[in-house]
């Protein structure tokens, strides 16, 4: 079977959510062996802390939206999307950079920007071509914000590699990534809950407009003035709140896999309020907890689901989150408790917390490679190509 042929590369998310797979279950307890000093790595590219911040967005992030993105993209626009040795070319971009941050510390400079670089640049001009070729036939009228979001991806990801910008760039990084859970979080949510309950969630043209526009203004938070960043932040925290209160958060709640969504949206509200009281009454440990509340309470919740349910669908299954799916679901909830919430109750046993949340990512994330990539290997059960 030729590489064009085989199923992993026939669509994008089949390669690149095996790799999300992998990322979710090894990187955080790489992170604590490390943090814990039971493990050395001297060759590594950067800083222990710097390569952690830039692995869980760059590594295991990107896996997933590029993934995402890729598969969603052709639909949109309504073409047949990069498959065959385009597809495996980005992952095995992906690969090199993933050993490049392990061990580029030791190689020629020049190798390691090259290896750095060849992934995200890619995946992005891919991306960039497909929604603007084909524009006009384009069935979202948002996705300007991905055209505006993708390439700023590459000064965060630049920004974060520079010791001294680190946080600026993890503070960019975040704000790309929540806007794209919001531009997601809208399309999606509005079908489940459609779909399962028959019910309308409140979409209104202005007000999701705007609370788009605001997270695309906080993408720059680093470099406007912190007092008006912070209520800016307090205002989309209000919105996003007040238009949840319409969003029938006691009946998604009822469904663990429409819920866990809605627990997500939510943790993007705590994240925001988080970062402007870090602002207008800094407490010393609402910065680190801000980035973890977002990390383990908007991505390790909304991501698991997402990887499920378009495993599934796109393989031509029926979209039913089984026993083991909730299984993985609830793992990542007491991770997010875990590393968020006990170290906040119980700051002596820190090591002890932050030890047993990377487990929960470990076993979740463990289970969901066993049960997904025989899904992404093989062809689509219902005889479709793609």
């Amino acid at each position: 079977m030729s590489l064009g042929m085989h199923p992993l590369w026939l669509a994008g998310f089949r390669p690149f959510f095996a790799l999300a797979c992998l990322a979710g279950l090894a990187l955080p307890p790489l992170w604590v062996l490390l943090h814990l000093g039971l493990i050395e790595s001297p060759s590594l590219a950067r800083a222990p802390l710097l390569w952690h911040g830039h692995e869980m967005f760059f590594g295991f992030g990107w896996a997933v939206l590029g993934g995402f993105l890729l598969t969603a993209t052709k639909n949109w626009v309504g073409i047949r999307g990069y498959h065959g040795p385009q597809l495996a070319c980005l992952a095995a971009a992906w690969v090199v950079e993933r050993a490049g941050m392990w061990f580029g510390g030791a190689w020629p400079p020049a190798l390691f920007e090259i290896s750095n670089k060849l992934f995200l640049v890619g995946i992005v001009a891919m991306l960039l071509w497909t929604l603007i070729r084909y524009r006009h036939q384009d069935s979202y009228r948002d996705n300007y914000f991905f055209l505006l979001i993708l390439p700023a991806f590459l000064v965060a990801k630049q920004l974060m590699l520079d010791g001294e910008h680190f946080r600026d760039g993890a503070t960019m990084a975040t704000g790309l990534f929540r806007v794209a859970f919001l531009v997601m979080l809208e399309r999606t949510l509005s079908q489940f809950m459609k779909g399962v309950f028959q019910v309308e969630i409140l979409r209104h043209a202005a007000l999701d407009k705007t609370i788009k526009l605001l997270g695309l203004v906080l993408v720059a938070a680093p470099w406007l003035p912190p007092s008006v960043a912070a209520l800016l932040a307090l205002l989309l925290a209000a919105l996003l709140t007040g238009r949840l209160v319409f969003w029938h958060p006691r009946l998604a709640l009822r469904r663990l896999d429409i819920g866990i969504m809605y627990l997500g949206y939510a943790g993007i509200v705590l994240q925001l309020l988080l970062e402007a009281l870090a602002v207008l009454a800094p407490p010393a440990w609402v910065g680190a907890v801000s980035m973890h509340v977002f990390g383990l309470g908007v991505m390790g919740l909304i991501i698991p689901a997402m990887l499920i349910r378009i495993a599934k669908g796109h393989t031509g299954r029926k979209v039913v989150f089984d026993g083991g799916d909730k299984a993985v679901l609830w793992l990542m909830i007491a991770a997010f408790l875990l590393r968020v919430l006990a170290p906040q109750l119980d700051g002596g046993d820190y090591s002890l917390w932050l030890a047993l949340a990377a487990t929960g990512w470990l076993l979740g994330f463990g289970v969901l490679a066993l049960r997904l990539t025989p899904l992404l290997l093989a062809p689509r059960i219902d005889g479709k190509e793609h």
